[in-house]
Parts: C-alpha cells; sequence; structure tokens
C-alpha cells in the first residue's frame, strides 16, 4: 500500500477545501457576474499555469508547445458540443490525445539540449495552430466555433457553456487539480522526475530513464493542458484562434518564472496574472507584450525562484526562523574494522570480464580487461591516473557514454554489456560516483527512495533504516547541499546500498575523507562483506582500500598488468614502475649553487573546497631558475598547489609571496585548449589575455613559434583538434610562453601521451630551464620527476611527505616510501623493482 502521510492529504485537502469554498462564495452572489467570469477564466488559467510550471520545475522543461495543447481541447470540447459528444468522451479524448502528443514530444526532445527542446516546442505550436487554422470544417478557421452543452453519457445530467455552472466547474477541477500536484509533491514520480533532470548520469545508475522520465512528464503536462483548453471552452461559451497565439507562450512562460516553477500556489499567482495581465495593460496605457517583457525581467532579477519562494522567505524572517546550519556532527572515535575473510575458491562466480575493450574514437581507454568476482568479495582496481580504472567501472554501470564497447561480460551466467545501464540497477548492481553525485532538490531521504518506482511504508521504513546504518537519520529531512562532504559521500553509498544490491561499485570512496570518515566507510564496506555483497572499488587512498580488498588487480594505459593480495601487489615490478615510472638517464640541467632568490614562497598553506581539505601545512620555496618536481598520486593536491602558486586560487591559510614583477603561467591537466581554433590563433589568444599586441604580439609569435617542432610550425593554420596528444601538449606549453612568464607550472605534462612523445615533451622543458625560466611540473610519475628537476617533493593527501635532491641515492627509496603511505622511509626498507 502506498506511504501517504496524514500531512499530505490535509495539503491535498486544501486545494479542493478553498475550491468549494470559493463556489460558496459566487453562489452567494458576493461577487458580480463580470468578475465570477473572470474567477472562473482564472481558474483555468491555474490548471494551465501547473501543467507548464510543474513540467519545468520537476522535470527541467520548458515548453512552448502548451497553446497547442490547450487549443487541442479546446476545439475538441466544441466540436464535440456539435456532434453529440458525451462530455466523458471529450474529456476523455481531449486528455488522451493531448497525452498521446505530449509523450511524442517528450521522448523526442529527450535526445537534444534545452535549447533544441525550446525551438521543438515552438515549431510544434506554429504548426499546429496553423492546421487548427485552417481546417475550417473541424475549428471554424478565423470565425471560430461555438460551444454550447455537453450531456453526461452517465446519466450526471446536462454541462451547459458560458455561465456560472461552467465558472463553477472550472473552480472545482482546479482545486482537484492542486491537490493532484499536492499529493504527487511526496511521492516516486516527483523524485524521480526530479533525480532525472539534476543529474542523468546517476540517474541511470539507480534504474531511472530519463528519455522516459521526460516522456512521461510531458505527457501527464500535455494531459492537463488539454483539460484546461476543455474548461475554457466550457467558461467562455466560443473558441476561436485569437487566445491560442505564441503571444500566450510568452505570457505562460512568464507567469511560471512570476509565480515559482514547480510550486502549487505558483500556479494560482501564475493563473491570476494571465487573467488579469490584460486588464493592467489597458489600465498602464501600455501594449501587453511590454507589460509582460516587464514583468519577467523583474522577477528575473529580483524574485529568481518566484513570488511564493520569496514570501516564504519573508515570512519566515519576520517569524525569525533562521534556516538550520548544516549538520556537522562530531564523530566518535572508532577502531579500524576487522577484515572479512576472502571467500572461498568455490564460491560461485558473480562477475565475469574476458578481454573487455572500450574504445572513443581512436583511443582506447580500456583494453584486454579480464577479470572476476565471487559473491562476497571485494576486488580492489588499482593503477594511475589514466589508467582506465573509472572506464572499467563505467563498463561495468552501462555508462560509457559516446564509448564503443567489445568482449564478453557475464553477471551471474547471464551476457551483462548488452542490456541497459537502467537494467542493471534491477538485476542487482549498485554504484557511487567519484564526486558523490546526489540529487541537490531531493531531501536526504528523497535521495535514497527515488529508486523505487512506487514507495509504500515498507519503503520508507527500509530506507530510514538504511538511514540510520550509515548515520544519517539525523539529517533525512536536509538536501545535500547542506551537507559536508563526508556526510555528502555517506548520502552516495546509500543510495547505492538502497534495494541492496548483490554488486556493489565504489568510485574513490575515500577520497576527500579525513581519517575517522575513511575508518567509518570502511566499516561500511566490511558491513556489506558479512552480508555477502561483491564489491569493486577502485581509490588512490592505498592503506584504507588495501585494508577492506581481498584481492588487487592494477592496470595501467588501459590494461591489467598486475594481480595479487594487497599486501604485495606493489612488490610487482610492473605494478611499481606505474606509479613511480621509470627512472631514465637525468637531463642535463643549468647548475644551482643556493643563492638563488625564491621566485614564489608559501608559508604555512592549506585549502579546503567545502569542507574539504586538499592541502594543509604547505611551506615551500622555489628558487628562481630551477626545474621542481611535486609527485603524487591523484588526489594528493598537486593541481590545488599549481593554482596557488600561479596565484589563480587563494588558498584557505597561510600566505604566498612572489619576487617583484613576478609573471607566471600555468599549462593545465588536460591542455585545455581551444580544439576548434588553429595553431596561431590558439597562441595570439593567450597574448591577448596577456595584453600583448600589435608589433610586440608579431614579435612574441615569432619567438614562440621558433620553440616549436618543425611539423608544428609548417601547420599554423589548422585547428588545434587535428594534432595528436604529444603535439597538444607541446602547443599547450607554447601558449603558456606567449605571455613572457618567469614562472611556467605544467599540471601532468605526460599524461596521456606515448612514451616517445613524453620524451620530446620533456626535452623542451628541458630547454627552457636552459634559457632561465623556473618550471615547476606537476607528475604522477616519481621516475619521469627524478629525471628532469633539480629537486622534488612527494604530496600524499595534501602535505609534503618528503623533499630532496634526486641526486641524493637515499632519497628515491623514501620518496618511494612516501608516494604510497605518505611516511618518509628513510629508515624503511622499500622493495626494490
Amino acid at each position: 500500500m502506498s506511504a501517504i502521510s496524514r500531512s499530505t492529504l490535509a495539503r491535498a485537502a486544501l486545494g479542493p477545501l478553498a475550491a468549494v469554498v470559493l463556489i460558496a462564495v459566487l453562489n452567494s452572489g458576493a461577487i458580480p457576474p463580470y468578475q465570477a467570469y473572470s474567477v472562473g477564466l482564472a481558474a483555468v488559467y491555474t490548471v494551465l499555469a501547473l501543467s507548464v510550471g510543474l513540467l519545468a520545475g520537476w522535470s527541467g522543461i520548458w515548453s512552448i508547445a502548451h497553446p497547442a495543447f490547450f487549443a487541442l481541447g479546446a476545439y475538441f470540447a466544441a466540436y464535440g458540443s456539435g456532434h453529440g459528444w458525451s462530455v466523458e468522451a471529450v474529456v476523455l479524448g481531449a486528455v488522451g490525445c493531448g497525452a498521446a502528443l505530449g509523450a511524442f514530444l517528450g521522448s523526442a526532445g529527450a535526445r537534444f539540449s534545452m535549447l533544441y527542446v525550446a525551438l521543438l516546442t515552438l515549431a510544434f505550436t506554429m504548426v499546429s495552430l496553423e492546421v487548427m487554422g485552417q481546417w475550417t470544417e473541424v475549428t471554424g478557421g478565423d470565425q471560430g466555433i461555438p460551444m454550447t452543452k455537453l450531456h453526461s453519457a452517465l446519466g450526471l445530467g446536462t454541462l451547459a457553456s458560458a455561465g456560472t455552472q461552467a465558472q463553477y466547474i472550472a473552480v472545482g477541477v482546479a482545486g482537484v487539480a492542486l491537490g493532484v500536484g499536492a499529493l504527487a509533491r511526496p511521492g516516486a514520480l516527483r523524485m524521480r522526475l526530479v533525480a532525472a533532470k539534476s543529474h542523468p548520469m546517476a540517474a541511470r545508475s539507480i534504474g531511472i530513464a530519463p528519455e522516459a522520465q521526460s516522456a512521461l512528464a510531458f505527457a501527464v503536462s500535455a494531459a492537463f493542458a488539454a483539460l484546461a483548453g476543455v474548461l475554457l471552452a466550457l467558461v467562455v461559451g466560443f473558441v476561436s484562434p485569437d487566445p491560442f497565439s505564441l503571444t500566450l507562450a510568452i505570457s505562460l512562460i512568464a507567469s511560471v518564472v512570476l509565480g515559482g516553477a514547480g510550486t502549487l500556489l505558483g500556479a494560482v499567482v501564475g493563473g491570476l496574472y494571465l487573467t488579469w495581465a490584460p486588464t493592467a495593460a489597458e489600465s498602464a496605457g501600455v501594449p501587453q507584450p511590454i507589460l509582460q517583457g516587464v514583468v519577467l525581467i523583474a522577477a528575473l532579477l529580483f524574485l529568481p525562484g518566484g513570488v511564493v519562494l520569496a514570501a516564504g522567505r519573508l515570512v519566515r524572517r519576520l517569524l525569525r526562523r533562521p534556516g538550520r546550519s548544516a549538520a556537522n556532527p562530531v564523530e566518535p572515535a572508532v577502531d579500524p574494522p576487522e577484515a572479512v575473510p576472502a571467500p572461498a575458491a568455490t564460491a560461485p562466480e558473480l562477475l565475469r570480464l574476458d578481454d573487455v575493450a572500450v574504445t572513443f574514437g581512436g583511443l582506447k581507454a580500456l583494453e584486454g580487461a579480464s577479470l572476476s568476482v565471487r559473491a562476497g568479495e571485494t576486488v580492489a582496481i588499482i593503477g594511475p591516473n589514466g589508467a582506465g580504472k573509472t572506464t572499467l567501472l563505467n563498463a561495468l554501470s552501462g555508462l560509457v557514454g559516446g564509448g564503443r564497447v567489445a568482449g564478453g561480460a557475464s553477471y551471474r551466467g547471464k551476457p551483462l554489456l548488452k542490456s541497459r545501464a537502467t537494467a542493471r540497477r534491477r538485476i542487482g548492481i549498485g554504484r557511487t560516483f567519484q564526486h558523490a553525485e546526489t540529487f541537490p532538490e531531493l531531501t536526504v531521504l528523497e535521495n535514497v527512495l527515488c529508486t523505487r518506482r512506487r514507495i509504500t511504508a515498507e519503503h520508507r521504513a527500509a530506507a530510514t533504516e538504511l538511514l540510520e546504518r550509515v548515520g544519517l537519520a539525523h539529517v533525512a529531512d536536509r538536501h545535500p547541499d547542506e551537507l559536508p562532504f563526508g556526510l555528502h559521500k555517506r548520502l552516495d553509498l546509500a543510495r547505492a546500498l538502497a534495494e541492496e544490491p548483490e554488486l556493489l561499485i565504489l568510485d574513490e570512496p575515500f577520497g576527500g575523507l579525513d581519517a575517522t570518515e575513511r575508518t567509518l566507510l570502511a566499516r561500511q564496506i566490511v558491513r556489506q562483506q558479512e552480508r555477502g555483497t561483491a564489491v569493486v572499488i577502485i581509490d588512490h587512498v592505498l592503506d584504507d582500500l588495501f585494508a577492506v580488498a581481498h584481492r588487487v588487480v592494477a592496470f595501467d594505459f588501459g590494461r591489467p598488468i598486475g594481480e595479487g593480495e594487497p599486501g604485495k601487489i606493489l612488490g610487482d615490478p610492473r605494478v611499481r614502475s606505474s606509479y613511480l615510472g621509470e627512472g631514465g638517464d637525468r637531463e642535463e640541467l643549468p647548475p644551482r649553487d643556493g643563492t638563488e632568490r625564491a621566485a614564489v614562497r608559501l608559508d604555512g598553506v592549506g585549502h579546503s573546497y567545502g569542507g574539504v581539505t586538499a592541502l594543509h601545512g604547505v611551506d615551500l620555496t622555489i628558487p628562481q631558475g630551477s626545474v621542481i618536481g611535486v609527485v603524487g598520486a591523484n588526489g594528493a593536491g598537486k593541481s590545488t598547489l599549481g593554482r596557488i602558486l600561479h596565484g589563480t586560487l587563494p588558498p584557505t591559510l597561510g600566505g604566498r609571496t612572489v619576487a617583484d614583477d613576478l609573471r607566471s603561467a600555468l599549462v593545465p591537466e588536460g591542455r585545455a585548449l581551444f580544439k576548434t581554433l588553429s595553431l596561431r590563433e590558439n597562441l595570439e589568444v593567450a597574448a591577448y589575455a596577456a595584453g600583448i599586441k600589435g608589433a610586440e604580439l608579431r614579435t612574441r609569435l615569432t619567438e614562440t613559434a621558433e620553440w616549436l617542432p618543425p611539423r608544428l610550425r609548417e601547420r599554423m593554420g589548422m585547428p588545434a583538434a587535428g594534432l595528436s596528444g604529444g603535439e597538444q601538449q607541446i602547443l599547450a606549453v607554447a601558449r603558456a610562453l606567449m605571455a613572457g612568464p618567469d614562472l611556467l607550472i605544467v599540471d601532468e605534462p605526460a599524461l596521456g601521451l606515448s612514451p616517445a612523445m613524453v620524451d620530446e615533451v620533456y626535452a623542451r622543458l628541458g630547454r627552457l630551464a636552459h634559457e632561465g625560466l623556473t618550471v615547476v611540473l606537476l607528475e604522477q610519475s616519481l621516475g619521469r620527476a627524478a629525471s628532469a628537476c633539480h629537486e622534488v617533493l612527494v604530496l600524499h593527501e595534501g602535505g609534503i611527505a618528503v623533499r630532496g635532491e634526486p641526486a641524493d641515492p637515499a632519497f628515491l627509496a623514501r620518496a618511494e616510501q612516501a608516494y604510497f603511505d605518505g611516511q618518509d622511509g628513510a629508515s624503511v626498507p622499500v622493495p626494490q623493482s
């Protein structure tokens, strides 16, 4: 049985109750007949505004097609009244046709962006209204068609138009429509619509198909708009094309924005606005489109959430009820959980992959991935950034987007790869996301409940018990943006655990958590192991990862390179090399004598993102003319440190001091080139940003082009998208050089490049060092940084674990130890590769 609380029933009853009261007032004669007509018209427009507002607020779809649905209902009623149709046939026919056309538009528009949906609905309205205007046998064309009366096939009497009876019915239907909206608000329909709107990929992972939700939402909304059209014909008594122009579409959007998209009272405000806006414009002596434009602009600027939300905030302020602060309870100290033994070798095989490959165009993101997972087993996937770990998880979840998946995979003995992402949730696969992609417009409890198609009392009780189990029961009625990062991650886990999956896929669950939160998360994973849940998990926090894993599979360059027990896997030379890189021969660097001035100095620098500590206690001096390597695993804080050194990110704590007139440039991870611009235009854009133009620009462009390899100098007019990855990296460095920097910071210069291109990129960076440029390299590969830098520091979980000169034979052993566990391994024996 569906769970409908008493408070929900009470709120739903307010709409019909208000309608009954208003009908009584109308019947008493307290409202003059000409005003009663306006009240009936306002009720009609309330239903219409409700159909548009809930579609926009709950599904994120702004439709310009609703005048056509509105007209469909009106003409259906008028034509039916002249041909002996019953009121039941008219209502069912209009609502059914509207729903069918709405479902078509919703399913077609789901494949496009918001702009194209708007254009699609605009085209639909233009075509529909033109057809109605030309189909004179049915619509009467410009002359219109009268609406007389409708008989009930159920023996309920005759329904006359253009009178008090029609006005009462319009008011009553509006009240019932508001009541239905109130009943739907806490239900699964709204939750799933909002989830699909908020984050389509995360919605797919819990079994929600955004395309189906868009079609359903549009169908229901169009049905209500057609019903409003039937009411319009009844209240007015005559149907002509004039009320259904594109002006109505603009007025509808303005009314929804004014009232508040997604709110029930906002629909009432919108209905009142649509009814009295023409009168207000006439009284003010201005054309109605001008009034609509002013109202829309004012609402967007001063009431972005609409009148209803603004009034609610004002009332709370007057009543002095401040909003609740984000919950951040003090967690009790907990001991690490006891490990659950690995399942026996005879345990049933739950998941099996055979040579799975994922390609994006010509890029092989995953190749030859083969592994198996037994029921109750936890398998950790490790590897450096770009190794293919997340691609593997996305392939298991069916979320590879535009990638092409090949190979074989079976789940419980049945083929997996050909099943849809939404179906994988139903067969028992749940997953979390690296950045905890929750649904911000839903409460914590609703984020868990939205996994259900229908919500019963048992489902609510199970969701509440789950929140209690993960430590979120005290914030069940909060929204995700009110939570600190640690609780946000727990919510992502709770949503994945809803419906008790047999296979749990975790994408970097430990990232960004403090020690206590990581221990609590480990306890949750152990509890799932005790329940027999299989877990596939990736993370860069290796200590916590290995504490819960039964087996580890290492990946690099999209391929598995090693497999073993957590305590032994890092002893594999290939695995260790994938993280640390090959040392190679040290580059010949310009000498330093220790008297160099500081280009940049950081003192006690720390930085946090919304409660997540990315850096802490960083004291660092970058000498002029030096090449400094900052090494660490993904998530160690390298990019944050690079942006602080560059000056584009002010630190949360501590200070940054720079040499006089220091000019710095940053080459971001991923290069961030303007792919559609030519090589020359990419360089010119950087110069313009630095204020360089005219003769200086031409000189700087010539000098920078000389730094490029000949094959790039010969292709300065081609788009940057046509370059290989290594060539794009070289262009990105050249673009940074256009500003004439004294300090160059390069984030992950070798990411995704072949060994030959890595050598070329580093050789060119070495040339810059010989020319006196100060260079900071943010690298994952310890070996590569050691061969190319004067000095290397290792970051681990936001702090400097160790720092030294690669020329020191003892330093690399210490750095390797610090890379993996953050400890200075000066006296700790390290496995040799």
